[in-house]
């Protein structure tokens, strides 16, 4: 069976290789063609790969919990808007406020609708709450320039929310049993909402600082620590989501302050600041104090995004094998319908009242909540925690199905959509 892994991944990244400028003009995502080719390979199609999420739970957590810390590692570095900018309040609006309403009103659909205990329902609208950074990439800022209010929201909405998202899923897992959340919930407010989120925030920022500052140091007086990006981006990312776990807080968003750290940095430079770049060898790049900022983040943010596509297609393709081993049924198409066109724009209006969008960015910002690799992390991560066994199948049904049908319908209108509303594509 692993060899059979192996090859059928080596085939589509060979594929991709070769039509992959190809897809980016069409509307069709490469999401999509993973998500068939592993409905194909299933039980569905030749039944040559058949994968249980049920059982596979830690297998597939953890290749999720890959893919989405290199993504969000990505997004930060990709940000590269000041902080102080106000630019940051529509992502933070709509990654808060929007999340709220969708928790909510998922948490009323799954309690009257599907008839679940409160704590499942608030675990499924925990897990369906957060927008994807990993299949997001069509929507979002296409450089470290790109100005463009909808790309830079809908990309740092995807950042913020993956991780935000995870003290809802503590509740829903405390109200079922699962988990300590103390009298009147203090404990899940004090330790789980407050101290896990901003602990997270503050280790990603001052690890990201840190090792970047020690990395440049070391280039421009030693002139080593020369050609070891990869190395230098996946080091990052494991001591910054180490320590974050090891201290109890939350390791999505300390990858994700460590990108946006380390994109600081060559904000902050003489160079950004003045907007002048002065004449500078090429062989003297990664060395010279006024490129070697530039050069590390564009060097490492390269790689992350080489390392994004591939959790991506290794994800999805399980997912495609995954959908036919559990019971399917029409309340997750109706889940889907629900909230790609009344919930999702609903708590997009919500979040965004007042910030001056404009129609056709409200339009852009309602439509792309896509649902994806993050809301299977936390999946397997509730499925692992051991609701009862038939909370945790109908939660599986509703999750994949909606999930499967955002990368459907949100992978091809993708590219016409962005088109249309002058945001252009990738």
């Amino acid at each position: 069976m692993i060899s059979f892994w192996f090859l059928v991944v080596g085939a589509l990244l060979i594929l991709m290789a070769l039509v992959g400028s190809a897809v980016d003009r069409l509307p069709l995502s490469p999401g999509l063609i993973y998500l068939l080719t592993g409905v194909a390979l299933g039980p569905a199609g030749l039944n040559i790969v058949v994968l249980d999420p049920l059982s596979r739970s830690p297998e597939l957590r953890l290749a999720c919990e890959i893919a989405v810390v290199i993504s969000l590692f990505t997004v930060g570095l990709k940000l590269r808007t000041s902080l102080s900018d106000p630019l940051w309040r529509l992502p933070l609006r709509l990654a808060t406020v929007s999340m709220a309403v969708v928790i909510a009103a998922i948490t009323l659909i799954g309690f009257f609708g599907f008839g679940l205990p409160l704590g499942g329902a608030v675990l499924l609208g925990a897990i369906l709450a957060p927008t994807d950074p990993v299949l997001a990439s069509d929507v979002q800022v296409r450089n470290a320039d790109d100005r463009n209010r909808s790309r830079f929201t809908l990309t740092a909405e995807g950042g913020f929310n993956d991780g935000i998202a995870f003290p809802f899923v503590i509740l829903g897992l405390g109200l079922l049993g699962l988990g300590e959340l103390g009298p009147f919930g203090l404990r899940w407010v004090a330790v789980d909402l407050t101290w896990a989120v901003g602990a997270g925030l503050a280790i990603g920022w001052l690890c990201g600082k840190a090792v970047g500052y020690l990395v440049l140091f070391v280039r421009r007086e030693f002139k080593e620590a020369v050609g070891w990006d990869d190395f230098l981006a996946l080091g990052l990312i494991g001591l910054t989501y180490g320590l974050a776990l090891l201290v109890h807080a939350y390791g999505f968003l300390a990858v994700l302050a460590a990108g946006l750290a380390m994109r600081h940095i060559e904000t902050e430079s003489n160079v950004s600041r003045n907007n002048v770049t002065p004449h500078v060898p090429k062989s003297e790049e990664v060395t010279h104090p006024a490129t070697a900022p530039a050069h590390m983040v564009k060097t490492v943010l390269g790689f992350n995004e080489r390392f994004e596509r591939i959790g991506e297609l290794v994800v999805v393709l399980a997912l495609g094998a995954s959908l036919s081993t559990v019971s399917l049924d029409h309340g997750g198409l109706w889940l889907a319908l629900l909230l790609f066109v009344v919930i999702r724009p609903v708590s997009a209006l919500a979040g965004l009242a007042g910030a001056g969008c404009s129609p056709r960015e409200l339009k852009l910002m309602s439509w792309f909540g896509i649902r994806g690799i993050g809301s299977l992390y936390y999946l397997m991560y509730a499925i692992e925690a051991g609701p009862p066994t038939e909370l945790t199948a109908k939660l599986t049904s509703l999750v994949l199905t909606v999930v499967a049908a955002s990368i459907a319908v949100h992978g091809i209108s993708a590219t016409p959509v962005m088109r249309r509303s002058g945001a252009g594509t990738r």
